[in-house]
């Protein structure tokens, strides 16, 4: 019986290839042979999680043909993988990928490195901070004063806890957006959020249009809801977005959901104007095309000068194609999963409706802290304490990846948690492996694009400062010597020892 659960065409595995473009090598470095580049081109996949483990490879010649090379190269790449562990073979059944015994499983999207892996291993991989106390202690005991009139009753709120409800409507209307409390949706983070508004607008096959890059693990969440993701390619730098490509793609493809972050974009940092957000609003809306709009990062601005453009959700008085999206947990901890959702009161109905088969609804106790922070204070104050905790660690990476890899290239955002970077020519991927061999965890930038896109970049979060910034860059800028020399298959260089 086959081992295998899931195929990998070899047109597919090809452009997957194709897309791996390294640095040309410099006078004296070897270039490795054929089937070892191909063999060490599969193997990143794997380990990217961009080729499922367990799953079946193409036949020799069908690859060989894809990428118009020798089926003798084909067949020792395969041999090369099976004596690595990174292959396995039956006769009659064909091969599927595998993973070494001993070594995890590759993520498919950016999971936390475990606590107890932090001593020995910088953590870029995600973007987010400690919680910002005292305000986190504060709002915990403030919710168990709420707590005991809800103790009393069975506990499952699927819209959420009327108070929080009414709550985030007074915040949306205070900020020029009238709300009800029953636009409002409380869910289990903004992940819950949009998984939840996938299902009910997007069923399997669906199309969904995306910023080309996008937010990593919104991306898989969409390819495991069985989404056809078309990528809308962002402008260069801080730009953002170019509405003449939006604009064509919801004419021509007419997608059900069009996803967006619009204020301080996951990866770029990009902020949207006011002309972008009402020029995207009004291609949605003529296209039939629901609008998500995530503004998990709308309150991270880092710097005085910035002017905030108002909510996309603003230029949709009808609520008719806008849903938006919110979260506490970049603005405040990732630890607190409270999201929530903002949409015309018949698309809440549905979300709420459909929640009786998926959770049920969202923890009491995190729901009563949130309300605690915001109907106390609190939440601006510890906003403001995670804006300083973000601007000085932004500064530090700055200026450390600027000393310590000074060809990489980047523009520093006004806002959010990420740097999105350029890595000289160097493989994203590869520094991404290499760099666990040497210390550091940094996502490549293939897992913010489609199909094997932006090969040369890497995401930075500003989740550490000071002398663990300076470390980062220097481990970055080891990683990216052995990388450069052809060696990211090997050992690397050992990561030196760091106490936080």
């Amino acid at each position: 019986m086959a081992q295998w659960t899931s195929a990998v065409g070899a047109a597919q595995l090809a452009r997957l290839l194709n897309s791996q473009q390294d640095r040309p090598a410099g006078a004296g470095t070897r270039r490795p042979p054929a089937y070892r580049a191909l063999a060490d081109g599969i193997r990143l996949l794997v380990l990217e999680g961009r080729v499922p483990v367990a799953a079946r490879l193409p036949a020799e010649r069908e690859l060989a043909l894809s990428l118009s090379v020798s089926r003798t190269t084909v067949a020792a790449a395969y041999e090369a993988l099976r004596a690595e562990g990174f292959l396995e073979s039956r006769r009659g059944a064909g091969s599927w990928t595998a993973v070494p015994a001993g070594n995890p499983l590759p993520a498919r999207g950016l999971e936390p490195l475990p606590p107890e892996a932090l001593g020995s291993m910088i953590d870029l991989g995600c973007a987010a901070l400690p919680a910002p106390e005292p305000w986190l202690t504060r709002a915990v005991q403030g919710a168990l004063e709420e707590l005991p009139p809800y103790a009393h009753t069975h506990g499952d709120y699927p819209a959420g806890l009327p108070a929080l409800r009414a709550m985030i409507a007074e915040r949306y209307s205070a900020r020029g957006i009238p709300t009800m409390p029953e636009q409002i949706m409380v869910t289990t983070g903004a992940m819950g959020a949009i998984d939840a508004i996938c299902h009910l607008f997007g069923g399997r096959g669906e199309r969904i249009a995306v910023e080309s890059p996008s937010y990593a693990n919104i991306l898989q969440l969409m390819r495991e809801a069985g989404a056809r993701l078309v990528p809308v390619a962002m402008a260069e730098g801080l730009t953002g977005w170019d509405l003449d490509r939006w604009r064509q793609v919801l004419r021509e493809a007419a997608p059900r959901i069009a996803y967006v972050v619009a204020d301080f974009h996951n990866p770029t940092g990009a902020l949207a104007d006011e002309d972008q957000r009402r020029r995207l609003v009004e291609g949605a809306r003529s296209a039939g095309t629901v609008l998500v709009a995530d503004e998990t990062m709308t309150e991270l601005w880092l710097d005085d000068d910035v002017s905030m453009p108002r909510p996309v959700c603003a230029f949709d008085p009808a609520g008719s194609t806008v849903v938006t999206v919110g979260s506490a947990s970049k603005a405040f901890w990732a630890g607190m999963r409270i999201g929530w959702v903002r949409a015309a009161p018949d698309v809440i109905r549905s979300l709420v409706a459909a929640r009786a088969y998926a959770d049920l609804g969202t923890p009491v106790l995190e729901q009563l802290a949130v309300n605690w922070l915001f109907s106390t204070g609190g939440w601006e104050h510890a906003v403001e304490l995670r804006r300083g905790q973000a601007r000085e660690n932004r500064d530090a990476l700055v200026t450390a990846v600027r000393k310590e890899l000074p060809s990489w290239e980047f523009e520093v955002p006004q806002g959010g948690l990420t740097l999105w970077v350029r890595a000289g020519g160097l493989s994203g991927s590869r520094l991404a492996e290499v760099g666990e061999r040497v210390g550091v965890r940094v996502p490549s930038g293939p897992r913010f694009g489609v199909d094997g896109a932006f090969e040369g970049y890497v995401r930075l979060p500003f989740t550490v400062g000071g002398a663990v910034a300076e470390e980062a860059a220097m481990r970055l800028a080891a990683a990216a010597r052995v990388v450069e020399n052809g060696g990211a298959s090997g050992g690397g260089e050992s990561p030196r020892t760091f106490v936080a």
